[in-house]
């Protein structure tokens, strides 16, 4: 379970490079527990969808803090082999622990740049990631060299979130925390979570990186933020996500976040019934194939 030494913060992916292993990563890797309640169900469809065999080797694309790696690990089996691929040094260290603490002989790790690290040529059955692939400034040419890395007759499968529009658990406190801060709208076509938005630029990705049998299937569910306390949620809406990195970039005091905290409980309090919050999002789930 060998890990790297930090890529540079030079290249094609520098400012995500730099974001992941400074407070994001951090915070990410400390909240590992909350966000895998959140996001694990929708992971566990992107696995169902993989169809990771036993005896397969597979790339955990932006694997974070490893539990989809562990997953996938445990799937192939053995004489299986998996390889968790990420930029953030805090979220492999603890990808590289949860994997220690399983005993998996299985599985290595690479920090790295999937858009430019070579992996290989014709060296895994697939290529799998549970929101690890919006990241890139240019994707197509990550999924081309990440393609080479696929033996002929491999997949790709990965669950990516649709539209912020689409996703009110992520787009209702952001707005509230705008109300305090600048926070620009995102751009679609630059990397952040919701870059893989609109199903076209799915398809115009994958078939510019030479992958065919292109499915993409939209999925609406509920998410139980903060495990569905409005206090924790909001918790998490001032320390992850494009509001917190807004609060972050402004230098809020403690003053400024307690502000923006009432504001984020009151945009809450309407999708919480019963003492528990849950709100709506979408998501794409994506199966491609090397010819």
């Amino acid at each position: 379970m060998a890990e790297t030494d930090m890529p540079s913060f030079g290249g094609p992916n520098a400012e995500q490079i730099k974001y992941w292993n400074e407070a994001a990563g951090e915070t990410w890797a400390e909240r590992e527990e909350s966000l895998d309640q959140v996001i694990g169900p929708i992971g566990e469809r992107a696995l169902a969808l993989s169809d990771a065999a036993p005896d397969e080797r597979a790339v955990d694309v932006g694997c974070g803090c490893g539990a989809t790696t562990a997953e996938l690990a445990r799937r192939v089996g053995r004489k299986g082999a998996v390889l968790g691929v990420d930029v953030s040094r805090p979220m492999l260290g603890r990808a590289r622990a949860r994997a220690l603490a399983l005993g998996l002989a299985n599985v290595s790790f690479l920090l790295a740049d999937a858009q430019t690290a070579e992996l290989g040529r014709d060296a895994f059955d697939l290529l799998f990631s549970r929101f690890g692939v919006m990241f890139f400034t240019d994707p197509t040419a990550a999924f081309a060299n990440l393609r080479r890395a696929l033996r002929p007759g491999g997949r790709v499968a990965f669950v990516c979130w649709q539209a912020i529009q689409r996703n009110p658990w992520m787009l209702v406190p952001g707005l509230a925390i705008a109300r305090h801060v600048p926070m620009p709208p995102p751009d679609p076509n630059r990397p952040g979570p919701f870059a893989f938005g609109d199903r076209e630029r799915i398809q115009s990705i994958l078939s510019g990186a030479n992958f065919g049998e292109i499915a993409i299937q939209g999925e609406e569910l509920s998410l139980a933020p903060g495990g569905g306390d409005v206090n924790r949620a909001v918790e998490f809406a001032l320390e992850i996500g494009p509001g917190a990195a807004a609060l972050r970039a402004a230098g809020a005091g403690c003053e400024l976040r307690a502000r923006a905290a009432d504001t984020v409980r009151e945009a809450l309090e309407p999708f919480t019934q019963h003492g528990k919050l849950e709100m709506p999002a979408a998501v794409w789930l994506v199966r491609a194939c090397r010819g």
